[in-house]
């Protein structure tokens, strides 16, 4: 009985992913104008890149812990500025959650350098509201709790419950793109997965360099060590946009 519980909530989870994905296209209709605003910027590798949103906001390039895997490149994050802790308001609004992503650029889920840079541009959404942020994470917590077949300590509600009301959130999410626009790299040794091949071959399309290994050898993953990109994003028509960021009038994205 427990083994087809936790079977149907896996389930539940897959849909949800397959289903948010089209959400914010399908679902709610989008506001008809938006403020456009391309912000420029060049991320380090294990240093953060940020920028002011206004209204409390902040977008973040995040290095990816190296852990013992020795993973290399960077997070995409909407955040308060205070910090809202985790998940993020990238996060929450791009699904697939704890899986091969939009949002991270980087040498993990079996990427190698060269393939990172390949998936490019990148499309996102993201939380522009503050409530909303805060429900999203309950919600957030309640799926995975669902995922390992555990009760949420947080709210007590059903699952599929909770993939409706964060499927309705995620409708009214801002939408985003990320541009490499050059990056220096060692490449990784081993072969391409095959869900990568695509992006192994279009890593030629993006500028880019070459560089040696900081271990002194190549590895199979390889190590991202700097990128410069713009984030073009699409925000509220009502947004208070900081002057510097140039905001424009523009249709929105979806």
């Amino acid at each position: 009985m427990g083994m087809n519980r936790n079977i149907r909530q896996i389930s539940f989870l897959i849909v949800f992913v397959a289903s948010a994905s089209l959400g914010c296209q399908a679902g709610a209709a989008k506001p008809a104008s938006c403020q456009k605003v391309v912000i420029a910027g060049e991320a380090v590798a294990g240093q953060e890149w940020k920028a002011a949103l206004g209204e409390g906001w902040v977008f973040r390039v995040v290095p990816i812990l190296p852990g013992q895997a020795g993973y290399s490149g960077w997070d995409l994050v909407v955040d308060r500025e205070q910090g809202a802790g985790f998940p993020d308001a990238l996060l929450l609004a791009t699904p697939p959650y704890n899986s091969i992503n939009e949002r991270e650029i980087g040498t993990t889920f079996g990427l190698r350098a060269q393939d990172a840079i390949g998936w490019n541009p990148r499309s996102f959404h993201f939380l522009a509201d503050a409530g909303a942020l805060r429900e999203s994470q309950k919600l957030f917590q309640i799926l995975g709790s669902a995922k390992f077949g555990v009760e949420s300590p947080v709210v007590s509600e059903p699952v599929g419950t909770a993939m409706q009301r964060q499927l309705k959130i995620n409708q009214r999410a801002a939408a985003g793109q990320f541009r490499i626009l050059d990056a220096r790299l060692a490449p990784g040794n081993s072969d391409a997965a095959s869900y990568a091949e695509n992006w192994a071959l279009a890593s030629q399309r993006t500028p880019h360099s070459i560089e040696p290994a900081t271990a002194a050898k190549p590895s199979p993953r390889g190590e991202l060590h700097w990128m410069r990109f713009s984030i073009t994003l699409w925000l509220p028509a009502e947004w208070k946009t900081p002057k510097a960021l140039n905001p424009a009038r523009a249709a929105c994205s979806e």
